[in-house]
């Protein structure tokens, strides 16, 4: 198996071709503070380590494209926003693939929220894949808000190399939200 470094991170692109009128804004963001002089954000991008693939491209070469990044990925950051479909998206794909398949922790960040001390609160924003593989166990996730140092520490911690999740509803303490100033 290759070496499984990358960070893997899948959103619903919602259907459009214009990415900022889709959940694509929001990688863009983790793109933008990962290039960003002066802040302390790097992380080995999975979407770069395979060749790229257009959305025009035939089903089978995308998803062909999916599982080699999925493959050379130590863990996956799946961007959830309050329009995230819950069928219908390559997201789907990509989740059932990462969990079934790879074996990969997820790191769930919701977007528009400061703190994740109940993930079973926002169900309504999983997709049909991601509440299967929660209700059955079979993913190790952690919820987090869509925010930088949390997505950097979740990234840093939770991998195939390293520390192991313990079930699909992991979330960080409130002490942790209050650490990094996110909450009081």
């Amino acid at each position: 198996m290759a070496n499984r470094t990358g960070t893997y991170f899948g959103f619903d692109g919602l259907g459009q071709t214009d990415p900022t009128k889709s959940d694509f804004r929001y990688y863009a963001t983790v793109q933008s503070w990962a290039s960003g002089k002066g802040i302390d954000f790097k992380f080995v991008n999975s979407h770069e380590k395979a060749s790229a693939v257009r959305d025009t491209s035939r089903r089978a070469t995308l998803e062909a494209s999916i599982r080699q990044r999925l493959a050379a990925s130590k863990n996956m950051v799946v961007i959830l926003s309050g329009d995230t479909r819950k069928t219908g998206s390559m997201l789907s794909y990509e989740i059932e693939k990462a969990v079934d398949t790879y074996d990969l922790p997820l790191i769930i960040a919701h977007t528009g929220y400061n703190s994740i001390l109940d993930p079973s609160a926002l169900s309504n924003r999983w997709p049909n894949t991601l509440t299967t593989s929660i209700n059955n166990a079979t993913a190790k996730a952690i919820h987090i808000p869509f925010k930088k140092d949390a997505i950097l520490d979740a990234i840093s911690q939770f991998s195939v190399n390293g520390a192991r999740l313990g079930g699909p509803l992991v979330h960080y303490t409130r002490e942790a939200h209050v650490g990094w100033g996110y909450i009081l």
